[in-house]
């Protein structure tokens, strides 16, 4: 029977060996929350470095997406031929060096190119732990898939608290290139474990669980669909990260310091909801928990847009944050159990794209309409992953 991320069989490990692989895999999540967020806080730096205009660092940062975008479907081949282990800590390497980069660039066009190339490695280093995740995933037989989402979360916090400390004491590329060193240090520890053990293997599957190398037409479209339910969570993300401060400080009057809290409300309801979601699916299982975190994040997102108050607001936004918790990380792991690495791509991809869609998507609602009813699509994409998780109750499975 056809197996997930392997070129030849080879059995499940023993029991501390899956732990140590859990450990490890939950590791380079953290590390890449935690390396992401330390290059995103110097941004404004990098900018005044460049003496980019608004528009042209705009642009150079679509490298990070375009990079990312470009690698997710050629990294599933990699791991479908090498395995996601190798792949992985391969990526993690050229992540760590290439975040060293942008303080060395003094233009804009430069800037691009050295953020495609740190693009294509995030990009990549994503489809790679996901697709060792969801193998984890499938030999424990315990929906363990929102931990390490929830590693990411926790590191990416972590990135920036330590960044916004820095920022005054370190320039940023004495802080960058220190980040280099501790990525490095990390996957060469969490790395080894990794090369160590090929992907485990559950000694059986259920057909319904079976995963193909690309899988047939039905469960092609069905990769699809839970690929749109990324891409509904991620929406929401974006949308969040960027125009919620806003928000909070046009429409509601509030001052500079509680608009900066509406992300932080968000990002931190988030990460407690993916701490829980283990337990949550394992009660409810995945077509109910996205039933109820797309319901949930709609509301929560509909009293984040429409309310009268910035405190009111705040509770909205972090209702949204525990609905969209699960999303991700239920849709990911599906995609990944019915098509493998390429499934785990697809998926990827599609999310990314939600996240690349929302901002500007808000932006141009918010000059046609306003922005609290632009700020309204979160809730309607949130509905839309609630309803497709009714209607694929059966491939959604337990």
């Amino acid at each position: 029977m056809p197996q997930i991320n392997k070129t030849r069989s080879h059995s499940v490990v023993p029991g501390p060996g899956l732990g140590a692989l859990r450990a490890a895999i939950t590791a380079f999540f953290a590390l890449d929350g935690f390396l992401f967020a330390g290059w995103v806080v110097r941004i404004p730096d990098i900018k005044h470095q460049t003496h980019a205009s608004a528009g042209a660092l705009g642009l150079a940062l679509l490298g990070v997406s375009a990079g990312a975008v470009l690698t997710m479907t050629l990294t599933g081949r990699l791991c479908r031929r090498y395995g996601s282990h190798p792949v992985t800590v391969v990526c993690m390497v050229v992540l760590a060096c290439s975040v060293a980069l942008p303080p060395l660039t003094h233009s804009a066009p430069v800037l691009g190119a050295v953020l495609l190339l740190f693009g294509a490695a995030y990009g990549g280093v994503n489809v790679a732990f996901n697709s060792a995740a969801v193998d984890l995933v499938a030999a424990l037989r315990r929906p363990i898939m929102p931990g390490f989402h929830a590693a990411f979360s926790l590191g990416g916090m972590v990135g920036a608290g330590v960044g916004g400390l820095v920022a005054g004491a370190l320039s940023p590329t004495r802080h960058l290139l220190a980040l280099t060193v501790i990525g490095l240090l990390v996957t060469a520890v969490a790395g080894r474990t990794l090369l160590r053990h090929e992907p485990p293997v559950p000694p059986e599957r259920t057909p319904g669980s079976a995963a193909t190398p690309d899988g047939g037409p039905g469960r092609r479209g069905v990769v699809v669909v839970l690929g749109l339910v990324a891409l509904c969570t991620a929406y929401g993300e974006g949308a969040m990260a960027d125009w919620g401060a806003l928000h909070l400080q046009q429409d509601l009057a509030a001052t500079p310091g509680t608009a900066a809290a509406g992300y932080a409300c968000f990002a931190l309801a988030m990460t407690v909801g993916r701490l829980t979601g283990t337990a949550l699916l394992a009660r409810l299982g995945r077509a109910r928990t996205v039933i109820a975190g797309g319901t949930v994040a709609a509301a929560g997102m509909l009293l984040g847009a429409l309310a009268p108050s910035a405190w009111a607001a705040l509770t909205g936004f972090a209702v949204t944050g525990l609905g969209l918790a699960n999303l991700f990380p239920v849709a990911v792991e599906r995609a990944g159990a019915l098509a493998g690495p390429s499934g785990v791509a697809v998926a990827s991809t599609l999310g990314y794209g939600g996240m690349l869609l929302g901002p500007p998507a808000i932006g141009f609602m918010a000059d046609w309409f306003s922005l609290p009813t632009a700020l309204t699509s979160v809730a309607a994409l949130a509905a839309v992953a609630a309803v497709i998780g009714i209607s694929t109750r059966r491939a959604l499975g337990r």
